[in-house]
């Protein structure tokens, strides 16, 4: 039997994915969970593992060529007479949603009363499905011969036998219901406006002008969900913004001794961005409201702080994001965003690393920029952004000196954050960035 290797959704914004390398070639065998291929996604390059045993009989996406998720890659002349010998702890594929399910129920046979885990479908071929998928469907009498799998290759998985055996979702019988009230509404209130003109389609991108010398660029993966990203941040976040000017002598002396002291143990050298990210966690710890998302009909107040940390890349920006970041030490913090961005600019960062981020650091300051508004990360309250210290002239005790000053910004959903509350969390950033010792404490 012959089993098609598909592009997996191996992240939650994927809608394709790059093949970056081969591991096996026609005419390999492949044992389940030997390693595939890499993939680059939108955030990372990922390794594919073989949920299906077998010789690959044909390779369909070539070393740097695109697919759409569910796009075959390959072919694998698969066995007959074995069985699945296990369901994968994680799947690639993502889960489907309730309307989905709804449709598979739907599209289904009905359940009969005897439990009959059907072994071929009605067309006489094999139905393909894990063992546990099989248990769950005889314990609660689903046929499975009549549904669609949501597992790698089209495998029938335990969530696919769950949604059918729960039945279709009440809200169906009665759309029509909510469709007409909704229609009634909404001529209520066109009627109460006095205007019945329909609303006016949505502004086309306009496109450039390009000439045969002009390079055409492709986007990634990476280019295509950033684009979409702060699109979507921009125009449906309302942003406020506020700067302070931060005395940045007092971090410069105490980092010179930490790291004078960090070469005689353990030989970590901290950027001033490391305490950067530390002030900005304690101060999301002192001023909790910060620590937010805004959810529709209610503001998520999260308990922990989870860091994302921009990081430039050769294609955009990455954030990938240090989880609990409150509980972390200063040197705990220092050698894990060495790490992520190692890793980052090597695209093997994992995609669960970049889930869990509540507040963005954003630092251009090695770029020799004064100052920015960054652009909220979504779905996030906040981002701070960190310009470079530079040396200007300054008035102390009345008189003219030479200081050393940096820029910090906040940008802000106005919708979660009021000005107040960011006036509060900055000044706590710039009250830690000059009295660094705190951050030690």
């Amino acid at each position: 039997m012959s089993v098609n290797i598909e592009m997996p959704k191996l992240s939650d914004t994927m809608t394709e994915g790059t093949l970056i390398k081969w591991h096996k070639q026609v005419g390999d065998t492949v044992e389940i969970g030997d390693i595939l291929a890499e993939v680059e996604t939108d955030k990372a390059t990922m390794e594919m593992e073989a949920f299906d045993e077998g010789v690959i009989t044909s390779i369909n996406v070539q070393e740097g060529e695109k697919a759409e998720i569910g796009g075959v890659l390959a072919v694998l002349d698969g066995d007959d007479s074995g069985e699945d010998s296990s369901e994968p702890a994680s799947e690639p594929a993502a889960a489907p949603s309730p309307s989905a399910a709804a449709a598979k129920v739907e599209d289904s046979a009905p359940a009969s009363s005897e439990p009959a885990p059907a072994a071929e479908s009605s067309d006489g071929s094999r139905v393909k499905a894990s063992p546990l998928a099989r248990k769950v469907a005889e314990e609660l009498g689903v046929d499975i011969s009549g549904l669609t799998g949501s597992g790698p290759a089209g495998r029938i998985v335990e969530a696919d036998v769950k949604a059918a055996s729960s039945g279709p979702a009440p809200a169906k019988k009665t759309s029509s219901n909510a469709s007409a009230a909704a229609g009634l509404a909404a001529s209520a209130k066109a009627k109460a406006s006095g205007s019945s003109a329909p609303a006016a389609p949505a502004p086309q991108a306009i496109q450039p002008v390009s000439g045969e010398e002009d390079e055409r660029i492709e986007l990634s993966s990476m280019r295509k969900i950033i684009a979409s990203r702060l699109l979507t941040s921009k125009t449906t976040i309302p942003h406020f913004y506020l700067h302070v000017e931060v005395d940045a002598a007092p971090l410069m002396a105490i980092r010179k001794q930490v790291n004078d002291q960090a070469e005689k143990t353990h030989g970590n050298k901290y950027s001033v961005n490391d305490f950067i990210l530390k002030a900005a966690i304690s101060a999301a710890e002192t001023v909790p409201e910060i620590n937010a998302s805004f959810a529709g009909d209610h503001i998520v107040k999260f308990k922990h702080v989870g860091l994302s940390v921009a990081i430039a890349v050769e294609d955009g920006l990455v954030t990938p994001v240090i989880k609990e970041a409150e509980s972390k030490s200063l040197l705990a913090i220092s050698r894990a965003v060495k790490d992520m961005a190692s890793r980052a600019r090597d695209k093997k960062l994992k995609p669960n690393e970049f889930d869990g981020g509540t507040i963005t650091v954003s630092n251009l300051g090695a770029w020799g920029i004064d100052s920015f508004d960054a652009i909220v990360n979504p779905p996030q309250a906040a981002i701070l952004s960190v310009g470079a210290a530079v040396q200007k002239p300054v008035v102390v005790n009345g008189e003219l000196a030479v200081g050393l000053r940096m820029n910090i910004g906040v940008s802000v959903d106005h919708r979660v954050v009021d000005g107040a509350v960011a006036a509060k969390y900055i000044a706590e950033v710039k009250k830690l960035i000059e009295s660094p010792a705190l951050m030690l404490l």
